[in-house]
Order: C-alpha cells, then sequence, then structure tokens
C-alpha cells in the first residue's frame, strides 16, 4: 500500500502561522489565521487547541499565537518543501511563475524525505523560492527583509526582495505589470489619503494601492 498524506490541516495551520509571524513579521491571532485558511473561527479554535495539545503551538494571555519549537520545526519544513516545489515547477517544468504557489501547495504534502534530497540536486540547491522568499535549510539563504515597499520614501529607489505569494490574482497582477524579485523600482509618489502608491518600472508608472504595495518587500 502506498504511504498516505496525514496532518494536512495541521500543517496547513503552522505553515500559515510561520509565514504570518516569520515571513511578514505581524503578530499572530486566531481571526488573521482563521482569514488566510478561509475557515471559520469554531473550526479554528478547533484546530488550535489540537495543535496546543500536541505542543506544536502556544496561546499567551492576550490571545497571540506563537510555534513552539516543534511546531516551528514541522512548519519550517513544509515550507521548505513548498519552495522547493514551487522552483521545479517554475525553473523545471516550465509552469507559468503566477500559478506556482497555489500548484505547490497541492506537492508539497506529497513531497517525502526520500524524493527531497532528489529534487534539491536536479534544482541545484536554490536559495530562494520563485517569489523571493528563503527556502528554509539552507545555509546560504540570505535574511529576509522588514522593508516594505509602502513604507518607503517618495524619489528613492528600490530593489524588489520578495512579493506576497499566496494570492494568485495579486501574482497575476505583478506578472502582467513585470513586478518581480531582483526588479528596480523608484517610489514616484505616495497619496495615503488617495489610498494609492505609485512606482516606476523601467520607465513607466504604475499605481498600486496601499495595502498592494505593503505586500512588496524591498532589499
Amino acid at each position: 500500500m502506498p504511504k498516505q498524506v496525514t496532518n494536512v490541516a495541521s500543517d496547513d495551520a503552522l505553515t500559515t502561522i510561520y509565514r504570518i509571524a516569520h515571513d511578514e513579521g505581524d503578530e499572530v491571532i486566531a481571526v488573521r489565521v482563521a482569514e488566510r485558511l478561509a475557515v471559520r473561527p469554531p473550526s479554528l479554535a478547533g484546530m488550535l487547541s489540537r495543535l496546543r495539545r500536541d505542543q506544536l503551538v502556544e496561546i499567551d494571555e492576550r490571545k497571540r499565537i506563537s510555534l513552539t519549537e516543534l511546531g516551528f520545526a514541522r512548519a519550517e519544513q513544509m515550507v521548505r518543501r513548498h519552495r522547493l516545489a514551487e522552483c521545479l515547477l517554475v525553473h523545471v517544468l516550465g509552469l507559468e511563475w503566477w500559478r506556482a504557489y497555489e500548484e505547490a501547495h497541492l506537492m508539497e504534502h506529497a513531497i517525502s524525505d526520500v524524493t527531497e534530497p532528489l529534487i534539491v540536486e536536479r534544482l541545484g540547491n536554490p536559495d530562494r523560492s520563485p517569489f523571493g522568499y528563503p527556502i528554509p535549510g539552507v545555509p546560504s539563504a540570505p535574511a529576509l527583509s522588514s522593508r516594505r515597499l509602502a513604507d518607503q520614501e517618495d524619489g528613492t529607489e528600490h530593489v524588489i526582495e520578495r512579493v506576497h505569494e499566496e494570492q494568485e490574482d495579486l501574482l497575476r497582477f505583478f506578472d502582467q505589470e513585470g513586478i518581480r524579485p531582483g526588479c528596480r523600482v523608484r517610489v514616484a509618489e505616495r497619496a495615503p489619503f488617495r489610498g494609492t502608491f505609485t512606482i516606476e518600472l523601467d520607465g513607466r508608472p504604475i499605481v498600486l494601492g496601499s495595502e498592494v504595495a505593503r505586500r512588496i518587500w524591498v532589499a
């Protein structure tokens, strides 16, 4: 009998907590996790209760959620496999860049201790995902920047380090506009009262919503 993939829902919750806290530097609360997982709060409450029982998460008196050492290790393993799957899909199989997150999510649970090193060897041990995120477990992987494009001043130039990877429609917009890791952009105009943020990329203006600009990090 083939080996069965188990604990998919638990792994998804752990990796969501990891991404919010580690990758984005935001406070992790239940409503934020439920929104990202597209689940009802009562369902998430049951999930968090099981994760606490298994000593994978902790919840403090202010209801903030954090990963335990065991939970962090499990989340990091799954994030590593997810990002390796993204690299495989984009760089080897030629999948469109903007599709890679969703497709990798389907693949990550199927990568095992047997197949993971084969994928790493085939890819040449990459240190970043196609969206600019470091791949856990690679010693040469650079540290994450906490600088969001939305916080930068008018007239400054920046190199995009990474973009938010979890919304396919947003990724498709980035792809259409050429907004990718490694691109150099100039902040042309911040208009907080209008809720817009204009950048220049290759000499052409691109108007972003302020929230979209917060989903782009610069080196």
